[in-house]
């Protein structure tokens, strides 16, 4: 395999690995000219010495990484989500036939890609993934002092707060069915309980400390049902949304629009299609549904838009409808730098 790179290369194909890359080139006319395997040491020298052409690679971890590093050499870095590359597999799954198919996937014009985005939204993405996680670390946890303490008969109220409350009385409790064993167990899960919660507020200021200092973040916090932890996860996925054409595609990019399965001339919509980012989909919806509960609509822009709304149609329906509303507003200020939303009657109720 020739590891110079040729001078008649129209675009590169990467697959990405731990250790070892696979590279197919392609010249105009779409043909394989050229297969390569490289150390991550090397993978940048030939790079560097190669055409500034079209590269593609999968999403995947590292992807964003690379991606930097070749548009900093002057390349044109593109990112494929891996479902879409794997129609251009040819024959036997191989590394080097991945890189080949990623190649030609790249070159297609209606391909879609996923944003290169900056340092500061990786690391901000990964502020709220850790939190995520944490979260449902909170949620274990309470889950099993709950199992373990209606082993013995002592059930507790739903809800963290009832939770706390209702797990100290028990074991306040000497005259129950706890056995100094389970007694120690329990107060060794509520040790582990503080620690994550504390973890959790730690990270919930430091979303709220970037929220503070970015411009385009405290202009989406003044849409109502979007707060500090959800207008920065919006920015983290979406950063500027100039990716998007319209408002739309930011709704169908998180899964916000009706799934189509539509054949012989007729259209049949199904339910939401709940694509993209799982993550920012459901913030957005819990505050849909929070602002739905809570928005004062005798003097809102879409007060009367939400109680026609509700009229005609379930609650939950309701609450994706006015998440979708949201996100088109979010993307129509993300788009329109110093632009906030106006929350009096006729502003932003189309």
């Amino acid at each position: 395999m020739r590891t110079k790179p040729s001078p008649e290369t129209a675009a590169f194909g990467i697959d990405i690995g731990k250790k070892v890359f696979h590279v197919v080139a392609l010249n105009a006319a779409g043909a394989v000219i050229q297969r390569a395997k490289f150390s991550r040491d090397t993978l940048m020298a030939f790079f560097d010495a190669a055409p500034k052409v079209l590269i593609g690679m999968e999403a995947c971890p590292g992807s964003q990484w690379l991606a930097w590093r070749l548009v900093a050499m002057g390349h044109d870095a593109r990112i494929i989500p891996a479902r879409f590359v794997k129609p251009y597999v040819k024959s036997n799954k191989t590394d080097t036939v991945d890189a080949a198919a990623i190649a030609e996937a790249v070159t297609r014009p209606t391909m879609r890609f996923v944003e290169v985005r900056t340092p500061e939204q990786v690391d901000l993405q990964a502020l709220h993934r850790i939190r995520d996680r944490l979260v449902g670390q909170r949620t274990a946890l309470m889950n099993q002092a709950r199992a373990f303490c209606i082993e013995y008969g002592l059930a507790m109220r739903v809800g963290a707060g009832g939770f706390h409350v209702d797990i100290r009385r028990h074991l306040a409790n000497a005259e129950n069915d706890l056995t100094p064993a389970m007694r120690v167990l329990l107060e060794e899960l509520l040790d582990d309980l503080a620690y994550t919660e504390g973890r959790i507020k730690a990270v919930n200021a430091k979303v709220e400390a970037y929220a503070s200092e970015h411009e385009a973040v405290s202009r989406l916090v003044t849409i109502p049902g979007i707060g500090a932890l959800g207008a920065t996860a919006l920015v983290a996925a979406a950063g500027d949304g100039r990716q998007f054409k319209k408002a739309r595609d930011l709704a169908a990019w998180l899964g916000l629009v009706p799934a189509e399965h539509s054949t012989g001339g007729k259209q049949t919509l199904l339910g939401i299609s709940k694509r993209g980012n799982r993550y920012v989909r459901r913030l957005i919806i819990h505050g849909a549904r929070s602002c739905l509960l809570h928005l004062n609509r005798t003097n809102h822009a879409l007060g009367s838009w939400l109680s026609a709304l509700e009229a005609r149609m379930h609650r939950n329906k309701a609450v994706v409808a006015l998440a979708n509303k949201l996100t088109r507003i979010v993307w129509a200020i993300l788009t329109k730098p110093g632009t906030v939303y106006l929350q009096s009657k006729g502003a932003v109720a189309s």
